[in-house]
């Protein structure tokens, strides 16, 4: 009886640390929910997202990828969803990057964002 016991335990930690290993990355290679912070306005898909810390959701919608921004705190948090195409790196990504380009009126305009860790871009 005390054999089962041990069993039983070593199996639900064995099967709950495989979850937890699984949960970081999706089968697309990049984590479903991260964080970002930008310092400036910038341009998400149409929408100027103001200076802030946001939630970063990757969901899929039939086929599409779309990243789902999500203002944290103020008075009226911003939510901008936006279609994302992933590109795959070489190599997991050592630091988390923002890549942007200014329009004529010299505002930031994202066009990818790497996540360290992911072994994915998402190219906007």
């Amino acid at each position: 009886m005390r054999f089962m016991k041990v069993m039983l335990m070593v199996t639900v930690c064995v099967l709950g640390l495989s979850v937890l290993a699984s949960a970081g990355q999706n089968q697309f290679g990049v984590a479903d929910t991260r964080q970002v912070r930008f310092d400036n306005p910038i341009w998400v898909g149409g929408t100027l997202l103001p200076t802030g810390n946001y939630q970063v959701l990757h969901t899929m919608e039939g086929d599409t990828h779309i990243m789902v921004f999500k203002q944290e705190g103020g008075k009226k948090p911003v939510e901008v969803r936006v279609k994302c195409q992933l590109v795959p790196l070489q190599a997991k990504a050592s630091q988390t990057e923002k890549i942007y380009i200014y329009n004529e009126k010299n505002e930031r305009v994202l066009q990818a964002l790497i996540f360290r860790g992911d072994t994915a871009r998402h190219q906007f």
